[in-house]
């Protein structure tokens, strides 16, 4: 995409030898990678492979034991943020760090200036956002407030915010992850104006063909070390996954469903906001047998829905009718009782407690059963025996089953919760955003679980904003717009394109189902 190709494009930026030790955990291990002007690096690596800490080291939030980084030829200071941003280095982190109380403009200027001076110089400020945005294609209002911007226009912002700063080196953290088809390729055609005026980029993601797209050059990092660094063009997308995982990578072979009877269904539902938007009467089928996939922007009504099938939000109208019987009074523990398995969106929030122990966490949906608890007392062999059984089924590296999960990284949590959710094979499989944040690896095993489960005649629910994992996994897809979902489709049936113009509320409007 870049200007990587010219002999004279000058090195930007140099990290010689970098080592972070935490502990008796090696993070990096002498690390070394170079950027040129006008040239995009992806950085590829499995979860805990040490992307976030070289990037951490490089923005000052750690300092390094070891090596030292140069900008523009001149070493930067160590552990020293400021000295980062006055190098011309900016981030835009894959969770937004916005204040939604308070316009465009004043997120952009904010930390420019003193703050008892926030309000002079606005007008001059919005003069020269306006021009970055046009220059760029990163239209946003400047006076308007972020609550009321989409995703990818809270993204736009992130970027004028480095831009406005005067980046001339960016660092993009899974740019991607919450954006439909039509604003990624927005992105990358912002990304092609940007480097072709001078600026670099490293790119973080975990998608190999955005990466093969976007970058002249793939860096991979494995075990805190340099595993591989290719050309983009002499590189296949295998080549990069086995690089990442240091070996071939299994290929889940899915086959054609055979769906079985309706053990899931809502008719008519409507709920209250909860983490974006309502329930709109919705209508919705779950055949034994088969993965359903729930396709959509954030903040779309899918966090409602799957509090309301996990019986954490109270349907305001219409029937939840489970086994071909209405639920009268659905809760968590009924949503257990009649068969469902939680893989939750959050797993850090919500999906697991950081300061316990990994029995406690996998025992916790279950802890009253007579399996763990006798006499009004908790069996902790029993717990502790089932966290072993989770550990070796399911490939958890973890100590022992007394570890902390706060010590654990993304993908071994995500094993646990999966161990837990499918233990004693559920009929109701509630996968919401099953694999977020993932490398390719553990990717692929969630993905061969979820496709274990659907051939033994379970329901999976698989609710993603990863358009390649919902249509390379599901049966049947559905997309959510505004608390509305879209008449299903078969596997095939759409294109990516199709379905992102169905995600951004496209001709939803003659594909609202009430009976889906």
């Amino acid at each position: 995409m870049g200007n990587a190709e010219r002999p004279e494009a000058e090195t930007v930026l140099r990290l010689s030898g970098i080592t972070k030790r935490f502990g008796p955990l090696i993070a990096n291990d002498a690390i070394s990678l170079s950027l040129k002007r006008g040239e995009v690096v992806a950085l590829l690596g499995e979860n805990g492979a040490g992307k976030t800490t070289l990037m951490n080291i490089l923005f000052g939030h750690y300092t390094a034991d070891e090596g030292q980084i140069e900008v523009f030829g001149t070493a930067l200071p160590p552990g020293d943020p400021r000295a980062a941003l006055a190098a011309g280095i900016g981030m835009v982190h894959q969770h937004f760090t916005l204040a939604d109380q308070m316009s465009v403009l004043e997120n952009i200027v904010l930390g420019t200036r003193a703050l008892w001076s926030l309000n002079l110089g606005k007008s001059a400020a919005r003069q020269k956002i306006r021009k970055l945005a046009t220059d760029y294609g990163l239209e946003v209002d400047p006076d308007r407030m972020i609550t009321e911007l989409s995703v990818g226009e809270r993204q736009r912002v992130e970027i004028l915010k480095a831009l406005y700063r005067e980046a001339r080196i960016l660092i993009l953290d899974e740019p991607t992850a919450v954006l439909t088809p039509m604003e990624t390729e927005a992105l990358f055609a912002t990304l092609r104006k940007l480097v072709a005026a001078g600026l670099s980029v490293i790119f973080i993601s975990h998608k190999l063909g955005e990466v093969q797209s976007v970058s002249d050059r793939v860096v991979v990092l494995r075990g805190g070390k340099l595993a591989g660094e290719r050309r983009t063009t002499e590189a296949t997308r295998r080549e990069l996954a086995e690089l990442m995982v240091g070996g071939q990578l299994p290929v889940n072979e899915i086959g054609p469903s055979s769906p079985g009877a309706t053990i899931f269904e809502l008719k008519g539902v409507s709920t209250r906001t909860m983490g974006g938007a309502a329930l709109k009467q919705v209508s919705m089928q779950l055949r034994g047998g088969e993965i359903t996939g729930l396709a959509g922007i954030s903040g779309n009504g899918q966090a409602a829905l799957a509090a309301l099938i996990a019986g954490t939000l109270e349907a305001r109208e219409g029937d939840i009718i489970v086994h071909g019987e209405t639920a009268r009074h659905w809760s968590p523990r009924a949503a257990l009782d009649k068969g469902l398995g939680r893989i939750p969106e959050d797993r850090h929030a919500t999906g697991m407690i950081g300061d316990m122990s990994v029995s406690e966490n996998v025992i916790s949906e279950a802890y009253r059963s007579p399996r763990f608890s006798r006499f009004g007392f908790l069996d902790w062999k029993a717990a502790a025996d089932f966290a072993r059984d989770i550990i070796k089924a399911y490939d958890v590296k973890c100590p022992s089953p007394e570890a902390r999960v706060r010590l654990l990284s993304g993908g071994n949590m995500q094993k646990l919760i999966l161990g837990r959710a499918l233990d004693g094979n559920p009929d109701i499989i509630l996968a919401s955003q099953p694999t977020r944040g993932l490398d390719v690896g553990a990717v692929a095993y969630v993905h061969a679980r979820l496709i274990e489960a659907r051939d033994r005649g379970a329901a999976v629910l698989l609710i993603s904003e990863d358009l390649d994992e919902i249509q390379t996994l599901s049966d049947r897809i559905l997309v959510i717009h505004r608390g509305q979902l879209s008449k299903p489709s078969e596997r095939g049936e759409l294109t990516v394109m199709e379905l992102g113009e169905l995600m951004a509320g496209h001709g939803l409007d003659e594909g609202v189902t009430h009976a889906a």
